[in-house]
Parts: C-alpha cells; sequence; structure tokens
C-alpha cells in the first residue's frame, strides 16, 4: 500500500500543477483585454470593441494604451473630433509617448491640417528618433505642404512652368496615399 502512495503522490502533484498551469492560462487569456479589444476592430466590431474598452476604463481610466486603442476605434467608426480629442489628451498626460502624436499627426492630415500635422510629427521624431512610420508620415506632410507653396506660386506667377511640374510630380507621388498616413498600430 504504501507503495501505490508514493506512486500516486507524484502523479497528483503532477495533475495538480498541469491543472495550475491550465488555469493561469485561461486566466491570461482573460487578462489581455488590449488584445481582445484590437481582435475586435480588426473584425470590423467597432461597437462591441468600444464596449469593452469602456468597460476596462470604468476601472483604468488613466490606461494610456486602451485609450489609444479608443482612439482608434473613434477614428475607424467616423469619429475624427473625438479621436483628435482622445489623443490630444494623452499628449497632454503622456508626452513621453510619441504614437499618440503621430495618430493625431494622421487625422490632423486627413483634415488637411498640414501645419498641425507637422508640428505633431516633428514632435514624434523628437520623442523617438527611430519611429520609421512618424518619418514617412512627415515626409508626407512635408510634400503637401510643399504642394501647397507651389500653388501659392502658381497663384501669383500663373504660367509658372517648373512650379507646374513640380505640383504635378508631388501630386503622382502621394496619389497612392491621398493625404492618408500611416497610423501606429494599437497595442
Amino acid at each position: 500500500m504504501k507503495r501505490t502512495l508514493y506512486r500516486i503522490l507524484p502523479l497528483a502533484r503532477l495533475l495538480a500543477l498541469a491543472g495550475a498551469v491550465l488555469a493561469g492560462a485561461g486566466a491570461l487569456a482573460q487578462v489581455d483585454p488590449y488584445g481582445e479589444v484590437n481582435r475586435l476592430v480588426r473584425a470590423g466590431k467597432l461597437p462591441e470593441a468600444q464596449g469593452k474598452a469602456d468597460q476596462y476604463l470604468a476601472d483604468k481610466p488613466h490606461d494610456p494604451q486602451m485609450r489609444f486603442l479608443v482612439s482608434t476605434i473613434q477614428s475607424a467608426s467616423g469619429k475624427p473630433e473625438a479621436a483628435i480629442e482622445t489623443l490630444t489628451a494623452l499628449t497632454q498626460e503622456f508626452p513621453e509617448l510619441p504614437e499618440p502624436y503621430n495618430n493625431l499627426a494622421v487625422l490632423y492630415a486627413g483634415q488637411s491640417q498640414y501645419e498641425k500635422a507637422r508640428a505633431a510629427l516633428e514632435m514624434a521624431v523628437r520623442l523617438n528618433p527611430n519611429y520609421a512610420t512618424a518619418y514617412e508620415n512627415l515626409g508626407d506632410v512635408y510634400a503637401k505642404l510643399a504642394s501647397q507653396a507651389y500653388g501659392r506660386s502658381l497663384q501669383i506667377e500663373a504660367g509658372n512652368t517648373q512650379a507646374e511640374q513640380k505640383i504635378s510630380a508631388l501630386n503622382s507621388m502621394l496619389a497612392p496615399r491621398a493625404g492618408a498616413g500611416r497610423q501606429a498600430p494599437g497595442k
């Protein structure tokens, strides 16, 4: 009988450990609210994603990552002003984070507010000099500003063929993305 008990105890410990690991894995799956909200956004279930985000933020209202995701939901839902408000609040409360500046700039550029977009992107790259997406978006904004400057030149001096050629080259370069910069992905 003693021999059987010794064999059963290690097996019982192993089963208990396996149960604990599986329970922990289940808990981890439920603990990743960011992944769940991101999944819902990617699936186009924006009201459900907003509901999950709101539920999470009820307990942790200052969580920057979830608030960032809320701005993504707002933008995808066609509410750019709400997204701008959310991102602006994030830049004020967490000025060290470059991603809200980048996404704020994308929204500003979508509204043809290129000077605001430029300022936000310059802040993003100042905060993270290795932020490739922000640099790409900044290049697009500079190109749009250049196009506007060449356009103004044409208003002053009609028939300026160099300005016309430059506008044409910039327009063809920017055409595939037409003012839509790349946003930082939800975290």
